[in-house]
């Protein structure tokens, strides 16, 4: 019984978590694969230096790996947590779980292009329209989908 009343207290933040493994996940694989050709932990190195700097990141080792394993889940951990706890507003916009993570996966790339990534010690990329196009894409695919679907059927489909 306690732990029936202890779940249901905090459904919410396991609802959280799991999306925030899987998202985190899914953009890692999808990070992964579309750069097939460099090493994985040169992905998390890169990720890594967006605080510690180019040459600190790829002559840190595993250590730097491991550091841009942490920024990558952070981040989406911070995403996942807006999403679902304002996805009852998002979704009362749109009506529509589709739209809704289309709508995630846009806000998710405009925060990251404009606001996140220009504070970092990574340098500025040209901007080329296939390649937020794309990058949107999997953003909509990694995040939006799993968020607006999950939370749509924890906030408007619970079991009474």
């Amino acid at each position: 019984m306690a732990l029936e009343i202890s779940t249901k207290k905090n459904s919410g933040l396991i609802y959280i978590i799991g999306i925030g493994l899987l998202t985190g996940t899914l953009d890692a694989i999808s990070a992964i694969l579309l750069n097939w050709k460099i090493p994985a932990a040169a992905i998390f190195k890169f990720i890594a230096s967006a605080v510690f700097g180019k040459a600190a990141a790829y002559a840190g080792g595993a250590t730097m790996v491991l550091w841009g394993v942490l920024f990558h889940y952070l981040i989406a951990f911070l995403f996942t947590t807006a999403f679902f706890l304002l996805h009852p507003m998002f979704y009362s916009w749109f009506r529509n779980k589709i739209l809704t993570a289309v709508f995630y996966g846009v806000i998710i790339w405009i925060v990251m292009n404009i606001i996140v990534l220009p504070l970092t010690l990574i340098p500025p990329r040209p901007f080329h329209l296939q390649d937020a196009a794309i990058d949107c894409g999997i953003l909509i695919i990694c995040f939006g989908l799993p968020i607006s679907f999950i939370a749509t059927s924890y906030y408007f489909f619970k079991a009474k």
